[in-house]
């Protein structure tokens, strides 16, 4: 199933994705909250009719770097011997549509497609066998970085954390089995990026396992699993489009901070 995040008409509501096609889909609005048991409510709108929103709010976003070789080479670094977890906060997460705002302390700003990990309930030390167990499902993200920044500051607070620099979307697809599954990037409709998610150093189960020894992850939260090669780099004007197979295509424009 697909879940969205919207608002019309200053309501903001979740719903799930139905029909086929950008001018067949619908929306059958859900009563309550998709991580516990909810019910359709029958009444529907047409997607072309409301405003996507970041599909969930998380309370955090749990990042890893460098989980495909081939990024990490080029860039010309060494894959790490354990995963390099860092945050991404809620301020920068927008949503499908919304814009990219070009960082005032930046001149190298990159995308970087990769698949996201939604949480579907609290849970701390999973074990492996339990990790589909507290996953919700996945959506598409672009871990936007501005490059000169992380290279400058040698951490990647700023770089990978400021506004607008986490879009996610369009939706959660709940049915999905991720583990090789295509994703790509395109900028102005040109492809820079595509791998598959069998590329992946460590696992999803492995990330969880990981990161749940340190920290309670509580529904809605999201994992960045990494990006494979072929990040480059955004300007002003450009559109970026982000999409995974099985889930959708994530797409935002990049203006200039105002």
């Amino acid at each position: 199933m697909r879940i969205a995040r919207f608002s019309i008409d200053g309501n903001v509501a979740f719903g799930a994705v139905e029909g086929d096609g950008p001018d067949g889909l619908v929306l059958d609005i859900i009563k309550g909250i998709p991580y516990a048991e909810f019910e359709l409510s029958g009444t529907k709108v047409p997607l072309s009719k409301v405003r996507l929103l970041p599909p969930v709010l998380p309370n955090k976003v749990v990042a890893i770097g460098r989980n495909y070789a081939e990024h990490a080479a080029e860039l010309g670094n060494e894959v790490p011997d354990v995963p390099v977890a860092f945050f991404k906060p809620t301020t920068s997460v927008i949503g499908s549509g919304d814009a990219i705002e070009y960082p005032s302390f930046s001149n190298e700003l990159h995308h970087e497609a990769e698949l996201a990990v939604v949480i579907g309930r609290m849970c701390r030390e999973v074990p492996r066998e339990r990790v589909k167990d507290v996953i919700f499902g996945y959506t598409c993200a672009n871990d936007v970085t501005a490059r000169d920044a992380q290279k400058r500051e040698k951490q990647w607070a700023r770089a990978k954390g400021f506004d607008t620099s986490c879009p996610l979307g369009p939706w959660v697809e709940t049915d999905l089995d991720p583990s090789d599954i295509a994703i790509q990037a395109t900028v102005n409709g040109e492809q820079r990026q595509l791998g598959r998610t069998s590329e992946m150093i460590r696992s999803i189960e492995d990330l969880v396992v990981h990161i749940t020894e340190a920290m309670t992850l509580l529904p809605g939260d999201v994992i960045l699993t990494g990006t494979p090669a072929g990040v480059g780099p955004l300007h002003v004007g450009d559109e970026v489009a982000v999409t995974i197979e099985g889930i959708g295509t994530l797409t935002n424009k990049v203006i200039k901070r105002g």
